[in-house]
């Protein structure tokens, strides 16, 4: 079981609403008849699709995250990313395939730095907006 971002199976559930192209590393999955767990950490935790903008920043090792409407949505961000990792250990997934550029599943997203500390690999790749 590998966990995927919603996102990159085309799921609308970026922030904007758009769907992005489903990635090759995600297609080769696919082909390779490995079973994905769409997440999206962000919905997880409570945010609707579309929302605003989120901006996240790291300071001493805890995240806060702020939208471009200058609510803290911080603990949305942790309680999604809570979820992720037990969805994660109920389906005994061992490694997440993650889209950049997200203060959920970028490289330095809540999520995927929870998922780490819980020892889950985390690939985390690009995505082009589709529409």
């Amino acid at each position: 079981m590998i966990l995927v971002s919603a996102c990159l199976v085309g799921v609308r559930c970026r922030y904007d609403a758009r769907r992005c192209e489903i990635p090759e590393e995600v297609r080769n999955a696919l082909k390779e008849g490995l079973c994905l767990v769409p997440v999206c950490p962000e919905q997880l935790g409570g945010l609707s699709t579309p929302r605003p903008k989120n901006d996240l920043t790291w300071r001493r090792a805890k995240p806060t995250v702020i939208n471009e409407e200058g609510r803290d949505v911080t603990p949305e961000f942790l309680s999604g990313a809570e979820e992720t990792l037990k969805i994660a250990r109920l389906v005994g997934a061992k490694r997440a395939i993650f889209k950049s550029r997200s203060p959920s599943c970028g490289e330095e997203g809540v999520a995927t730095k929870l998922l780490l500390k819980g020892g889950i690999e985390v690939e985390v790749i690009n995505a082009e907006k589709k529409d």
